[in-house]
């Protein structure tokens, strides 16, 4: 009171007509707000807005749940879908793989061991057939081969009888150039040259202008005193041949022995002839048959290098394949955790 005269209290003196709608932390569990019905009117949307709120949230929630839940179950129908396919194709290519190495092995086997049979069954009536045919497209050539071995030997005998009668040369010409144009199996031309010569040495001497009969004339010459006896030895009592006949009864005797050993020159030369192109058709046989061999050979190498590869491929395909599914398990036991 001392200090202040003027104002003796300091309440004031009006009362407020109003009540304050503020709420602070002194008076929010006030009775007043529990009896005023536009409070609760506020709270009440306040609250039913919030729970339609939180509805909302937890529906929107709940979809958004069961739609991943569905995408996930989707992807993992996906994902074993897609596993099951492959363990299906990996599966199938091992045992692809696997078949096909073992079919190619059996096959390897049956080339090696039918082909081998085959060849060695095919091979004598092959050979046969070669040689046959071969023969077949040489049979001028072997006969020819053969006949010029018979007349060169048939030639060479009957050049040396002649040579034993003293004789070496017919009508002006060695024996063997009067023999490249006569053959020596020709009687009537080898006597015809040989009593011609006989003739002009031994029944007629012009020199001396002597003839006989008898064909001594110069007995002392070879071809004379050859037909001379010949001719004595012949002739029977009473009865006389002929010079020319003894000449080709010579001639005859001379050929005969000279075919039969022409005949056996030509089946040798022929037999020769024949075993050359047997031999060059084994030869031959021999070679292709090699390379049969050789072509079998790279053809199972080959197979075997496949066979090998197909191998190769399996043991990877079924590593990679349990490599996935021990990562798979070890996978699923963690999920599973």
């Amino acid at each position: 009171m001392a200090h202040n005269k003027n104002k003796p209290s300091i309440t004031p003196h009006h009362t407020r007509s109003t009540t304050s709608r503020l709420l602070s932390e002194y008076d929010t569990e006030s009775s007043i707000y529990d009896s005023d019905d536009e409070i609760d009117s506020v709270k009440e949307i306040f609250e039913r807005q919030a729970s339609q709120r939180l509805r909302e949230y937890d529906e929107r929630l709940q979809e958004k749940r069961q739609k991943r839940k569905e995408q996930r179950d989707k992807n993992i129908q996906k994902i074993i879908h897609k596993d099951k396919m492959e363990k299906n194709l990996a599966e199938k290519i091992e045992k692809g793989c696997l078949m096909c190495g073992c079919g190619l092995g059996s096959v390897a086997g049956s080339i090696g061991l039918f082909g081998a049979v085959a060849i060695n069954i095919w091979k004598p009536a092959a050979l046969d057939a070669a040689i046959t045919a071969a023969l077949n497209a040489n049979a001028v050539k072997i006969a020819a081969a053969a006949n010029a071995a018979g007349e060169v030997i048939g030639k060479a005998l009957v050049i040396a009888e002649l040579q034993k009668m003293g004789i070496s040369t017919l009508k002006g010409q060695t024996l063997k150039s009067f023999f490249r144009t006569i053959s020596y199996k020709n009687v009537s031309s080898i006597t015809k040259a040989v009593y011609g010569q006989h003739y002009e040495i031994c029944v007629y001497d012009p020199s001396r202008n002597l003839l006989s009969s008898f064909g001594d004339v110069n007995r002392h010459i070879g071809i004379c005193n050859s037909v001379w006896k010949q001719i004595s030895a012949v002739s029977q009592r009473g009865q006389y041949i002929s010079h020319e006949e003894v000449i080709k009864r010579t001639v005859e005797t001379m050929v005969s022995y000279a075919e039969v050993s022409a005949k056996a020159a030509a089946k040798t030369a022929e037999a020769a002839n024949k075993l050359a192109i047997e031999e060059a058709q084994e030869q031959v046989m021999e070679a292709t048959i090699y390379n049969w061999y050789t072509t079998i050979g790279y053809t199972i190498l080959a197979i075997l290098i496949i066979v090998l590869i197909m191998i190769i491929i399996y043991l990877i395909l079924r590593y990679r394949r349990k490599k996935k599914m021990k990562k798979k398990a070890q996978y699923t036991k963690l999920l599973n955790e």
